[in-house]
């Protein structure tokens, strides 16, 4: 490196830093809807639909980031109108909670908007992703913490294929990496939040949203 090249790389430090290789991850949105009825607040839920990646479980409007979007905001507001026909013209965004890096490898921008009441009569669910949906005050949040669960992670170089054989992921032995590496390693242990609410179990990416919009009042 000469003076050049320090310099440059000076230059062209962030004034705002963001998520590190970001593009090794799966960029997405959720909008979650917030909807004042009868002088109380709810939040809006989906349930997707069984055949689907994920099929069954209980989450916020939502999806993948394409190149057409022109943030992730516009992400939240077309992932809620394909999967539920809820317009732009009745939802206020009022901002954005913390990004998720979740353990699955997706990165996830959080947006807290209010959703008019009337445009939950003017729903057009897209079955092909979503079972149903429903409401659920934000006061059984409050009153109600979840049960807190353990899962462990670890990281293998290897795979068993069908047949019962040795797949190897990454060469740690030929790479000549210490032998801590050459078998399963992390055993990280990673919190899992469940609210059960009448019988419907809110867990996973959903669970920490809403754990951290609760802390915001």
């Amino acid at each position: 490196m000469n003076k050049k090249d320090f310099k440059k790389l000076i230059k062209n430090l962030p004034e705002n830093p963001s998520v590190m290789a970001r593009e090794r991850y799966f960029n997405s949105a959720v909008l979650i809807p917030i909807i004042k009825i009868d002088k109380k607040y709810y939040l809006l839920f989906q349930k997707r639909a069984k055949n689907i990646r994920q099929g069954g479980d209980i989450c916020f409007p939502g999806g993948g980031y394409e190149k057409e979007d022109k943030s992730f905001k516009h992400t939240a507001l077309r992932e809620i109108d394909e999967e539920l026909g809820i317009k732009k013209k009745d939802i206020k965004i009022f901002g954005q909670l913390d990004s998720y890096v979740a353990p699955i490898g997706a990165l996830v921008e959080p947006f807290v908007a209010r959703v008019k009441k009337r445009a939950l009569k003017k729903m057009k669910v897209d079955k092909n992703e979503v079972e149903k949906t429903f409401l659920i005050p934000i006061d059984f949040f409050k009153k109600n913490p979840p049960v807190e669960y353990t899962l462990k992670y670890e990281v293998h170089p290897y795979t068993i294929d069908e047949n019962g054989e040795k797949v190897v992921l990454f060469p740690v032995e030929e790479l000549g990496l210490p032998k801590t590496y050459h078998k399963p390693w992390g055993h990280r242990r990673h919190k899992v939040w469940v609210y059960n609410y009448k019988g419907e179990i809110i867990w996973g990416l959903t669970a920490v949203i809403i754990n951290d919009l609760l802390k915001k009042f």
